[in-house]
């Protein structure tokens, strides 16, 4: 697999950093990630502004243009000549001379073998529980996942597939996903503050536009234990429904019929984006 790291494309097995890196020494950088779809990028648009827009809330310039990074992105996706993969875009905190100064950023492209939501797995939905915790920095898309990594132990107690973060009885975000929750009125919500911004978060909000009520406001604890449905959205996951919250059942148990349609709807996106996307 080949790999991008500042001005090279190179072997992704030989590819390095320096031990000064302050994305080793601090765990200080920033990523992106997307999909590719019949050798396309999905929604790459979003994905790059997102990435951009990271980079300078942190105070990483990057040292490519975003017309630079989709030459790269396109070079990258025709030497590997994977149709169906993950695309993560990384520019760190640089080389820095003390372990906690940054420098200037180093940038990285790599891409993946991914494996999607399978249908059996969205039929059966998934249950998730719930831990109080905030991310710093919430709308930067940083490397920093210590708290996610940590709970992996407790995921594995619990059988649970993925932790949902709360804040004083306000809910926000899974380590890697965004949440939405269905009413018993059929009203689909979104949380609204304290969280990353995801890009099928984004394009699910946007089909709400006319086709069903889609909002983001606040949801809390006892809203998300009484919904009709719920699901996470990710770039990976695209839509999964959550069946189960802690101890609670969500009302039946099985994925719900606006989760259904909202992710018919989402493949349908998808198709139509790649159908007209150019470089």
């Amino acid at each position: 697999m080949i790999a991008f790291v500042n001005d090279l494309f190179v072997q992704a097995d030989k590819a390095g950093l320096r031990l000064n890196d302050l994305s080793i020494q601090r765990g200080y950088a920033v990523f992106d990630f997307f999909r590719t779809k019949n050798y396309k990028p999905l929604f790459l648009e979003d994905y790059l502004d997102r990435f951009f827009a990271s980079g300078e809330l942190l105070r990483l310039k990057s040292p490519k243009s975003k017309a630079e990074v989709k030459d790269i992105i396109r070079e990258l996706i025709r030497q590997n000549d994977l149709p169906e993969a993950g695309i993560k875009l990384m520019l760190t905190g640089g080389y820095s001379p003390d372990g906690y100064t940054p420098a200037e950023p180093n940038f990285i492209v790599t891409q993946h073998e991914i494996q999607l939501t399978s249908p059996e797995k969205f039929a059966a939905g998934i249950k998730v529980i719930t831990y109080p915790h905030q991310r710093e920095l919430p709308t930067v898309k940083s490397t920093d996942y210590l708290m996610g990594v940590w709970l992996q132990e407790k995921l594995r107690q619990e059988q649970a597939a993925d932790v949902l973060y709360h804040n004083n009885g306000t809910v926000t975000e899974f380590p890697r996903s965004n949440l939405f929750v269905v009413t018993a009125s059929g009203r689909v919500v979104t949380p609204s503050e304290n969280i990353l911004p995801g890009i099928t978060r984004k394009k699910i909000l946007e089909l709400g536009n006319g086709s069903f009520d889609c909002v983001a406001d606040t949801v809390t604890t006892d809203e998300l234990k009484n919904a009709r449905e719920v699901f996470m959205t990710s770039t990976t996951k695209r839509i999964l429904p959550v069946v189960q919250v802690d101890d609670t059942i969500i009302w039946d148990g099985k994925p719900g019929a606006v989760t259904t349609k909202i992710s018919q709807a989402f493949l349908d996106l998808e198709d139509n984006y790649i159908q007209q996307f150019t470089w």
